[in-house]
């Protein structure tokens, strides 16, 4: 594993360029013996370097959820990151400049009213945890080169971890609703990029239930003695694939009878 310094010069080399927009190389090829326990340890180190500077954890995002982004990844899990205060964004105009290359994903927002924490939480507990369920946009972003710049080998799920599981923004959006109030498999979305029908998706795509992620997350979360806490943002992962964004895009997300909404990078 990592040494700590390492583990701190990395995190470092993350918020640097999170602030001045610049990727950095990957991490797993300057590291080749990197495992996913360091890229957790970088993606912490991260996290807890925002956090002494102000801000404040909102919750959490789950990526990786659908079969084939694990297989083109080489693991058989999801992976997880932290959502802070700032993420958060209403529909509208969102600043680009915030962000390095924004992809934009179709997501279920679960938002807790009581805690979720230990190694048998299952789907039912997921449910009745839950107040409500709502429609939401992940803005996933690589700080973390994409390709590599010489190479143009993708990056490694090591670096995407580090990365915090790349996320930049959420966007919430559409109705509330009581998770057993809807067919939460069956629930799906358009998501149209000025004008044009990007991806359409199903719910279902997220481990076949969008709550089973949040349950494994709740088991992930156990031996470091955390938990979802009440009142947090759980992302449940994407049912779409991610679309790129620029400047002057416009985005609409219908969810259907959950609602609709837009938003554009300005």
């Amino acid at each position: 594993m990592l040494d700590a310094e390492t583990i701190h010069q990395l995190a470092a080399e993350l918020d640097a360029s999170e602030k001045s927009r610049v990727q950095v190389e990957h991490f797993s090829k300057r590291f080749p013996g990197m495992t996913i326990a360091d890229g957790y340890a970088v993606s912490r180190a991260w996290v807890a370097m925002k956090i002494a500077a102000g801000r404040q954890v909102r919750g959490h995002k789950i990526g990786l959820t659908s079969r084939a982004m694990q297989q083109s990844s080489q693991i058989d899990e999801p992976d997880y990151g932290t959502l802070l205060d700032d993420m958060f964004f209403a529909p509208g105009d969102l600043p680009t400049d915030r962000f390095i290359a924004p992809r934009v994903e179709v997501e279920l927002a679960f938002i807790l009213k009581r805690r979720l924490a230990g190694a048998q939480v299952g789907v039912e507990e997921v449910l009745e945890a839950t107040d409500h369920v709502q429609p939401a946009i992940e803005i996933i972003d690589a700080r973390i080169e994409q390709f590599d710049r010489h190479s143009k080998a993708p990056r490694k799920v090591y670096d995407t971890i580090s990365d915090n599981a790349a996320n930049a923004g959420i966007v919430l959006g559409g109705r509330r609703v009581h998770p057993r109030e809807v067919d939460l498999p069956w629930v799906g979305a358009i998501l149209r990029q000025n004008g044009v029908v990007e991806e359409t998706g199903l719910a279902a795509g997220v481990q076949g239930h969008p709550a089973v992620g949040i349950a494994w997350l709740a088991q992930k979360l156990a031996p470091w003695g955390e938990a979802l806490e009440a009142g947090e943002v759980v992302l449940a992962g994407s049912f779409t694939r991610p679309v790129p964004a620029r400047r002057g895009d416009r985005f609409d997300a219908d969810y259907g009878p959950l609602g609709r909404f837009e938003f554009r990078f300005a």
